[in-house]
């Protein structure tokens, strides 16, 4: 058997080292298909408690060790708090592995390390938005913005949620059969028995949604339904944002890679665009209309932020899923945590507002204009809406709804992992007023 520990580390190497989103990290590394779960479990751990990871490694190292010793002593940190295996056994991994890597001058050190190691010896910082930073593995400068536009709700955003696949079936037929968990055929064309304690394996915990055909499931193993275009894996925020829109004759979605919302919405707008900057996400789009059967898409592959005379006026609705921050996602994404910095949010904001200027031109008079993010800071969402509104008087937002929980703010509704199945987004709706009424 090889060291658990292995697999992980040359995956968080790729990510620490090499500035590889996890995702694409996972996707990249060759691993023992016998223990691919563990290994993706260790390494999502290992990110979503980064910062606290960080903060035990300094308590109780007389220095900061270099990158590779850090990253086996966070795999070795996390077995030992979160996976509850014996000390001796995660020391005695976590030196072989150092070892392995020709690292061997310091295994003592790591031996030492993880033999004195004790949480709860831990210090934490004494001002808050520190404490709550390692308590949280969240970035101070988040943390701050957290408290500051939600007070102690705050506390439930940044709260790690079990992980959930949320799937949407093609239709209430399709879903049935799912749930009635039926034989089926895998990928590798084996039958597998998707019944009692064996279809508990491929297929758990079924959770349904506020949207049609839509469920969530604590586990979710993908099957040749998936290759049939029975069904897609479609997050709670991608369903509710599209709940949101308008059933129109013509739809721009403006920044639709991988091409889940303009799938979804192709059934109920009779024709959608879908705009994408970069050609391979596009061809992205393609193959996911294509798998799904949706026909009445039409992929084009320009920048969104750039305005084109061509479609002004040409649509009964916009749809403009903007960059942004990811820290509504965090719990599918930590990664986003460490990659994200302060910064990086008022460039975003820019690149926000650059694509709804361009866009707003596309909508017809009376048409509909969505703005969507998966943040939860306000100055991507109502403050990107607010400062577009003012500079665009011909639009205003007209109140919604959503059938997801969620509060109101004032130009749209923001969804919290703890009140939204474990989706941070936000989505408002604007509408461009009648010529004669935007003048007065």
């Amino acid at each position: 058997m090889t060291n658990p520990f292995c697999d992980p580390y040359f995956i968080l190497q790729k990510v620490y080292g090499g500035g590889a989103f996890l995702k694409q990290a996972l996707s990249d590394t060759p691993i023992e298909e016998l223990n691919r779960a563990r290994t993706v479990k260790i390494c999502y751990g290992v990110l979503e408690n980064d910062l606290y990871m960080d903060f035990c490694i300094r308590s109780f190292a007389p220095k900061n060790p270099k990158l590779p010793v850090r990253i086996i002593l966070k795999i070795a940190l996390y077995a030992l708090l979160f996976l509850e295996k014996p000390r001796y056994m995660v020391t005695d991994n976590a030196v072989s592995l150092a070892k392995k890597l020709g690292k061997g001058g310091a295994s003592g050190f790591i031996n030492a390390f993880l033999r004195a190691f004790d949480a709860s010896k831990l210090k934490f910082p004494q001002e808050k938005a520190e404490e709550l930073s390692v308590r949280y593995s969240y970035p101070v400068f988040a943390v701050k913005r957290l408290l500051s536009e939600y007070g102690e709700d705050a506390l439930s955003v940044m709260e790690h949620m079990p992980a959930r696949t949320f799937v949407r079936f093609r239709d209430a037929q399709t879903a049935e059969k799912y749930l009635h968990a039926p034989p089926r055929i895998c990928r590798n064309g084996q039958t597998s028995p998707e019944s009692g304690k064996e279809g508990a394996a491929m297929r758990g915990g079924a959770e349904k949604t506020p949207f049609a055909n839509v469920y969530a499931f604590s586990h979710f193993r993908r099957d040749t339904g998936y290759d049939a275009g029975e069904y897609t894996f479609q997050s709670v925020g991608s369903a509710a944002i599209c709940s949101v829109v308008e059933p129109c004759e013509n739809l721009l979605d403006a920044c639709a890679a991988p091409g889940g919302k303009s799938v979804l919405l192709s059934q109920k707008c009779a024709h959608v665009t879908a705009f994408e900057l970069h050609a391979h996400r596009a061809e992205l789009i393609e193959s996911y209309a294509a798998r799904m059967g949706a026909e009445n898409i039409e992929v084009v592959c320009r920048d969104s932020s750039v305005y084109e005379e061509k479609y002004r006026r040409a649509f009964d609705g916009v749809l403009v899923d903007a960059p942004c921050s990811g820290y509504g996602v965090t719990n599918e994404n930590p990664d986003i945590r460490f990659f994200r910095k302060e910064e990086s949010l008022r460039e975003l904001h820019k690149i926000q507002l650059s694509i709804l200027n361009a866009c707003a031109e596309y909508v017809r008079e009376g048409g509909h204009l969505y703005y969507s993010t998966c943040s939860v800071f306000r100055e991507e969402n109502d403050g990107t809406v607010g400062e577009f509104l003012k500079a665009h008087p011909e639009f205003c937002a007209e109140k919604i709804g959503c059938a997801l929980g969620h509060m109101q703010k004032e130009y749209g509704l923001q969804f919290l992992p703890h009140l939204s199945m474990g989706a941070g987004f936000y989505v408002s709706k604007l509408v461009r007023k009648a010529e004669n009424s935007a003048a007065r």
